[in-house]
Parts: C-alpha cells; sequence; structure tokens
C-alpha cells in the first residue's frame, strides 16, 4: 500500500536561504507564551520575497473559557524609523514629498505624498538606522536624536513596530531641494514649512500617519509646545 503521507516541497525562507538569505521563516510565533488564551499551532509560509507573507493558526480562549481555532496572516516588514527635522529659531520642519505606489494605487490623485524622514531598520539599531535615513532622504547629518514614542501602525495586518524620533537640524547646511539613492529609484524633494502651516495642511495634503503622530508631538509637547493658558482660579 503506497504511503499517503504528504511530503513538503523544501521552500525558500523555510528550510532554503530566500532571497535575503533567511531559513526557518515558518516558525515565527510557535514560542510565543506571554499570553496565555492564545497558542499558535501552525504556520504556512505564503510568500518569502524582499518581506514576508504568513498564514498562523491560533487557537483563542474567550472570556467563557471556551477555546476557538482562529487564523491570521500577517505580512512582516520589519521594524522601522522616523524622524521629524526641525528648527527651532525659525518654527520650521523639513520633509519630504515622494512616490508612494501603494497610495497612487489605492486612490491618491498623484502617489506622492508628504513624509518624514523615515525607513526600516534592516540591521542597525533604531537610532543608528533613524541617523541612515536623514542623511540618504534629507542630506542632513544628524548626532543628537531624541526618541519621542514607538507605535504599531497597522496592528490587524502588519507587524512593524516603528520608532519615532526628532532633531534639529541647522538649515545653513542644506545642500539642495532634492534626496535620495539614486540607485534606490529615489526622488526625494524637500520641503520646509513653518509649524504651523504643516499643522493646518493636516488632512489636506499631509496624510501620512507618522507624519500627523510627530508634528502633533511637536505641537502639543515637543519642541513648538505653547504653555497653556492658566486657568482662573474660580470665586
Amino acid at each position: 500500500m503506497a504511503d499517503s503521507t504528504t511530503v513538503r516541497e523544501p521552500q525558500p525562507g523555510a528550510d532554503l536561504p530566500d532571497a535575503r538569505g533567511r531559513t526557518g521563516l515558518h516558525r515565527t510565533g510557535l514560542d510565543l507564551t506571554g499570553n496565555p488564551r492564545v497558542q499558535v499551532t501552525d504556520v504556512e509560509l505564503v510568500a518569502a520575497a524582499w518581506h514576508v507573507l504568513r498564514r498562523t493558526t491560533l487557537r483563542v480562549q474567550d472570556r467563557s473559557g471556551a477555546w476557538s481555532t482562529q487564523q491570521r496572516e500577517t505580512y512582516d516588514r520589519g521594524n522601522g524609523a522616523t524622524i521629524l527635522l526641525y528648527h527651532g529659531d525659525s518654527r520650521k520642519v523639513l520633509l519630504t514629498r515622494q512616490f508612494r505606489y501603494p497610495a497612487y494605487v489605492n486612490g491618491h490623485p498623484t502617489g506622492e505624498l508628504i513624509e518624514t524622514a523615515a525607513g526600516l531598520l534592516d540591521d542597525d539599531d533604531p537610532e543608528t538606522a533613524v541617523a541612515r535615513e536623514a542623511r540618504e532622504e534629507t542630506g542632513f547629518a544628524v548626532e543628537a536624536v531624541q526618541h519621542v514614542f514607538d507605535a504599531f501602525m497597522s496592528p490587524g495586518s502588519v507587524t512593524e513596530r516603528l520608532h519615532f524620533y526628532a532633531a534639529e537640524y541647522d538649515p545653513a547646511a542644506r545642500r539642495g531641494d532634492w534626496g535620495g539613492l539614486a540607485e534606490e529609484g529615489e526622488e526625494i524633494e524637500l520641503l520646509e514649512l513653518d509649524i504651523d502651516d504643516a499643522i493646518a495642511r493636516i488632512g489636506d495634503d499631509i496624510i501620512d500617519a507618522k507624519t500627523i503622530m510627530l508634528l502633533q508631538w511637536a505641537r502639543l509637547s515637543g519642541p513648538f509646545a505653547t504653555a497653556p493658558t492658566p486657568v482662573p482660579p474660580a470665586r
């Protein structure tokens, strides 16, 4: 009688190195123990190109104590970092504008978004990565960066945790109106905006989440925060 056991073919990213030399990507999550109400039972590697798409099977316990089986797809592109460059004396912020195909294909009229400088960590720590991205995208070298907060940007499906930073830049060190790495197809326009103008444009042509978050931080509790108006004593 023939053996009916299904033998899985070797898969890039699992048994064989993928384009980035990684293996074992089909085991991510199987060792999680932090939440006793969630048990990861199976991980399927759906795609492993530059980023990774997984379909994970979970056993989840509800408030009544009953267990159910659920599946979740997660897109793993690695973690990233972003930075708001500002000049306190002139009340300016330095932003970028570049073409983003995912926004274009999802209804943005041109796909050209105004953003803070940002990028993936790759193999660097967050501070090193954010200084690298600031230099590559804007041409400004930053050293004394301030860590603002971390946030999960789309936790329903994307694993990325984004590290937020701010740093002051010297407008006199500006080398031009464009940045980016030509070898990576980047053509990044630099925009120097008054902080109040930038805040006013939120929801208009500033619709990138990380940029909105850093601009609001800068205005509410960062370098451009104003002292609260004193509340008069009750009579």
